[in-house]
């Protein structure tokens, strides 16, 4: 097993652009952290969603663990967030006013073994948006090998 788990969705950052960062709990079952615990776990596609005033991350993939008995749980479930009132609040007003949306960015474990998940208040790029993005990075990247030639 892993000591501390980082899983990312490297998507977001090329599609989004990340206004605010807030980091919330997950509600889970027992065989969900062992599975998150050793890595099985995928927030490529997931996005959240407000339902009765509670934050819902919706997609996210969670493989059965291999080793639980009869009482497994469901890989692509609905999971509540655990945030602040106020955080729900602003958030959820956000989302309705400007239409912004809220994209899980990192799921991880803190110093005692609890799964938490980084969700960012997003606006979706365009595609120039997105060319330019990837021009700074090959700008930097040939920077960088250019500098490790004179070095």
């Amino acid at each position: 097993m892993q000591k501390t788990v980082n899983i990312l969705n490297k998507r977001a950052r090329f599609d989004y652009e990340i206004l605010e960062r807030y980091t919330a709990g997950i509600v889970l079952a027992g065989s969900e952290i062992k599975s998150i615990r050793l890595g099985k776990a995928s927030i490529a596609e997931s996005f959240c969603e407000f339902q009765n005033n509670e934050l819902f991350v919706i997609n996210s993939n969670i493989e059965e663990y291999a080793f639980s008995r009869s009482f497994s749980h469901m890989p692509k479930s609905e999971r509540k967030l655990l945030l602040n009132r106020r955080e729900l609040k602003s958030l959820e007003k956000s989302v309705q006013n400007q239409g912004l949306t809220i994209i899980p960015l990192k799921m991880f474990t803190n110093e005692k073994g609890i799964a938490k998940l980084e969700i960012g208040l997003c606006r979706g790029k365009k595609n120039y948006d997105k060319r330019e993005t990837m021009k700074e990075r090959d700008t930097k990247r040939d920077l960088d090998r250019i500098k490790k030639i004179y070095k």
